[in-house]
């Protein structure tokens, strides 16, 4: 059980304060990731955690607090990653039952993110002594992290999918009282539930939970004003899953090429889905592109410990699993039901379905990779993640009113969406953060925004 200790700072909700009264962002060009046009020479005013003014450079007035110079930038929400599993959760139990977790592996992952310019991320399913308790760090304000939203346990039902995180549900009436206690003691953002009974890939057929219940469930959890994502992986169970009233799903379908219905489904429907992609193409590109990890953010996000373990013993094992191989040849399927849905209509969040921020860049490329333009992607990766959460009144978009979650980079990345990498500065809840700071697992970084 969590402590009472550990829940009262769990839930503590308190916005960053800034570390000035005011910035004002000139002659910058804003994306304000709505889907709208660029807008150049733009003003930007920050007041304590939220955007106080979007205005035309010309007719901004004085400014208000420090100045920043956007001349040749470009000004974009901060990113979210809707589907991760943060990492630290060890997948070992202390003798009292307890899992092992270590945080300084969680933080330097939730680093990356923010390194990146991930300032939202969504954990869907982890032990509870990891997620939430990185989460309550956060909101007290005592690690610099993306904001977390979790799940902390997911749902699902006993032998289906995933249920070594879970609390498992076979009857709704019976097992009510687990889930009032999940509700009240882990303060779940969103809920996760599964509903695959897989006999895909290389994986054998396992328990379904059956449709009533996870509707059961999910109209409970509603009730209590919690949002809920199903994990699926077929056309068949996403439709099931969306009748059953989910709000989200947790992945696109990757079984197999989606029909035209489903596509009109997912547009009239407006559904949003994690897009996932990182992980199936994740495996085969460690066998065959190593050199990935190589790259600056990866240098940064990883240890050189680990970066050669990848290369060689979980390359070498990866190369031996037929799942790698068949991931190989779904993940374009997969890249193709994602465009077309999005062309359709759809709403696509962006996620990775793991734990670094160059992933999350990846997924990006993977996204441009499948047809969509980079101002598509732009907003899959701002905007939609607020639609997933329920928040895009609050966050997701540089507007007036809107929390000021925001990167600043050197480079146009409606030309090349590998230039959300290019970044002059991240800033959080009106905050810059500081990337020397930053505990990062490749070693400490410069700062790239000095104030001067």
């Amino acid at each position: 059980m969590l402590k009472t200790a550990f829940l009262a700072a769990a839930m503590l909700l308190a916005l960053a304060a800034p570390a000035r009264a005011a910035w004002t962002i000139e002659h910058v060009t804003v994306i304000d990731g709505t889907g709208a046009a660029a807008k150049s020479d733009m003003t930007v005013v920050i007041e304590g955690a939220r955007i106080a003014r979007v205005v035309p450079s010309a007719i901004a007035g004085p400014p208000s607090g420090e100045v920043i110079d956007g001349r040749g930038k470009y000004l974009i929400p901060g990113m979210m990653d809707v589907h991760i599993h943060l990492a630290g959760w060890k997948g070992e139990k202390r003798a009292d039952g307890t899992p092992v977790v270590d945080h300084a592996v969680a933080e330097a992952a939730l680093a990356s993110y923010i390194y990146d310019g991930f300032t939202t991320v969504v954990d869907v399913g982890n032990q509870p002594e990891n997620s939430l308790y990185e989460r309550g760090l956060e909101r007290a304000r005592k690690i610099q992290s993306p904001r977390i939203f979790a799940t902390g346990n997911l749902i699902t039902y006993p032998g289906s999918h995933g249920d070594a995180m879970a609390i498992r549900i076979s009857d709704f009436e019976k097992d009510k009282a687990l889930l009032d206690r999940h509700i009240a003691e882990q303060q779940p953002d969103i809920l996760k539930l599964t509903y695959d009974e897989e006999g895909w890939g290389a994986r054998p057929m396992i328990t379904l939970m059956p449709q009533p219940l996870l509707h059961q469930i999910i109209q409970y959890y509603n009730e209590h004003g919690i949002r809920t994502t199903v994990h699926v992986s077929s056309e068949r169970r996403s439709i099931e899953a969306i009748y059953a009233g989910a709000d989200t799903l947790a992945h696109p379908v990757i079984q197999g090429p989606v029909s035209d219905s489903f596509v009109k489904l997912m547009a009239a429907k407006k559904i949003p889905f994690a897009t996932t992609l990182t992980i199936g193409e994740n495996y085969s590109r460690l066998v065959e592109h190593p050199e990935f990890l190589d790259t600056p953010d990866y240098v940064a996000a990883f240890s050189p410990a680990d970066r050669e373990e990848m290369k060689t013993r979980v390359r070498e094992a990866w190369k031996a699993r037929p799942w790698t191989w068949w991931m190989k040849l779904m993940t374009p399927i997969c890249k193709e039901n994602v465009r077309k849905v999005v062309v359709a209509g759809g709403v696509a969040a962006l996620g990775t379905d793991q734990s670094s921020g160059p992933a999350a860049h990846r997924e990006m490329e993977l996204l441009v990779q499948a047809g969509l333009t980079p101002a598509q992607v732009i907003r899959i990766a701002t905007h939609n993640g607020a639609v997933f959460l329920g928040k895009a009144d609050d966050m997701g978009s540089v507007e007036e009113g809107k929390l000021a979650d925001l990167v600043l980079l050197t480079a146009d990345p409606l030309a090349d969406i590998d230039n959300t990498r290019a970044i002059a500065l991240v800033m959080k809840n009106g905050r810059i953060i500081d990337e020397s700071a930053l505990p990062l697992a490749g070693g400490p970084m410069k700062r790239r925004y000095s104030g001067r």
